[in-house]
């Protein structure tokens, strides 16, 4: 098996800062560099982290800071990303995957960071319990034209 197959995994936790999201969506892009992903590629898989780790910030933590956790796992051209927060989670989540719907209307948010994630990604799961955070789980497969 060469170098290519094996699987290769990162983790990182960082504050839940607005700051944060740029570092995340950089460092996603950097762990995935080497599977030689489209420009289009890695623009889905930074749009979607950036939505996933932007969702920790505004509703899972709201005015408050905490750590929000970042795994990724590669293995031949596919990368599965994981971010988790322990913050306020999802009363409902089907409801909170329809597009435009958002929580917090009052920061003018276009409810539209799940509906990202799943036309960006090739598979999205939000596991969340209220009171106890969130985990979206995502998956996106390179080099099918897709």
């Amino acid at each position: 098996m060469n170098e290519r197959n094996n699987r290769n995994e990162m983790s990182i936790r960082f504050d839940s800062y607005s700051a944060n999201e740029g570092f995340a969506r950089v460092a996603v892009a950097a762990f995935l560099a080497d599977l030689d992903p489209t420009l289009d590629e890695l623009a889905d898989v930074k749009t979607a982290v950036s939505e996933a780790v932007t969702n920790s910030i505004i509703h899972g933590y709201e005015n408050r800071i905490g750590k929000i956790y970042l795994t990724c796992a590669k293995e031949k051209k596919q990368i599965q990303i994981e971010v988790v927060d322990y913050g306020k989670g999802i009363e409902d989540v089907p409801k909170a995957k329809e597009p435009f719907y958002t929580t917090r209307p009052e920061l003018e948010r276009s409810g539209m960071g799940f509906a990202f994630m799943e036309a960006f990604m090739d598979d999205v799961e939000v596991d969340s319990a209220p009171g106890q955070g969130t985990t979206v789980r995502m998956v996106k497969q390179f080099g099918t034209g897709a």
